[in-house]
């Protein structure tokens, strides 16, 4: 299936003019503004995981490959608003995660560990006949961005995280302030699925039109997959005196963008993240955004990426 992205094109207009004299005069045309952007074709697409499980993804544009994965709750039209701003330079792959939307919805704890979320990627990458990707994601895709770092540095040419910080922070983070963490820890009980209702997890957008579309993809998602993510990788409080855990240098360049009124996830978190990178980390905290910092400030994180990958251009 293919849909369209309507772009925006606009034209000026060319005037001539006489001379005093009556006689005809060659004005410069007013330059026209080219267009803008031109309508890119929106691709539903499937990538078949290693464990035969299907992942939805919709692909746009041509250039280096950007995988971008949400969070909870929601689904790939989180990228709604920045895939335009990218895809008129970049294939552009925004995956439906196992569980969410059009994905296949696998029952069972195990079917959500990290390793099986990781493979999600890998195989969008493949089906997308990528040697390698920039990798961009937020909330729950923002642990899945890390994580594919850790285990596929071969394919990873840039890292774009939103709100979450590096597991080493999560941890400090969660070791400081575990009343933070309250909520995802009643999320791993058994039968918190039946809490969700389709206003709860819609509670977050605005926009009418959105709300419409999110609403729609939530009522095809399973919510207790949803709620498998936190059974399966949420870490648990780090015990008085235990060694921290190590995790392999990130060697390629890292975005990191947090909103500061993010009541789940604390600035703190993020501090000595470049001690955990061997290339430029850049980070941007905006104070006036929440969690959902793709929505919150629009204009500001889609310039923000746009004007960082393209300074830090693929080789």
């Amino acid at each position: 299936m293919l849909r369209m992205l309507v772009g925006v094109s606009v034209f000026a207009l060319s005037m001539a003019a006489c001379s005093p004299q009556g006689e005809p005069s060659v004005q410069p045309a007013v330059t026209a503004l080219e267009t803008a952007k031109m309508p890119v074709e929106l691709e539903d697409k499937y990538a078949t995981s290693e464990d035969g499980v299907k992942i939805h993804y919709i692909a746009s544009g041509q250039g280096p490959l950007i995988v971008m994965i949400h969070g909870f709750p929601d689904f790939s039209g989180s990228w709604n608003k920045l895939t335009p701003v990218l895809n008129d330079k970049y294939r552009v792959a925004a995956m439906d995660t196992r569980g969410y939307n059009l994905s296949d919805k696998p029952e069972g704890v195990d079917n959500y560990k990290m390793d099986k979320l990781v493979a999600d990627i890998q195989a969008v990458i493949k089906a997308e006949g990528a040697s390698k990707a920039t990798v961009l994601g937020h909330d729950w895709g923002a642990i899945q961005a890390w994580n594919y770092a850790f285990a596929h540095p071969e394919t990873l040419e840039r890292l774009i995280i939103l709100s979450v910080p590096h597991p080493a922070g999560f941890l400090r983070q969660i070791a400081q302030s575990p009343q933070n963490s309250n909520y995802a820890r009643n999320f791993q009980k058994e039968g918190s699925e039946k809490e969700l209702t389709i206003e709860r997890l819609t509670r977050s957008v605005q926009d009418p039109e959105d709300k419409a579309k999110y609403i729609e993809a939530f009522e095809r998602s399973s919510t207790a997959a949803m709620m498998n993510y936190y059974r399966a990788n949420y870490p648990s409080t780090p015990k008085a005196g235990e060694p921290a855990p190590t995790y392999p240098k990130i060697d390629v360049p890292v975005l990191v963008i947090h909103g500061m009124q993010d009541k789940a996830l604390l600035s703190f978190g993020h501090n000595d993240t470049w001690d955990q990178i061997s290339k430029d980390t850049t980070m941007l905290m905006i104070p006036d955004s929440g969690h959902f910092v793709q929505r919150d400030a629009v204009d500001r994180v889609n310039a923000q990426i746009r004007s960082w990958l393209e300074l830090h251009p693929t080789k």
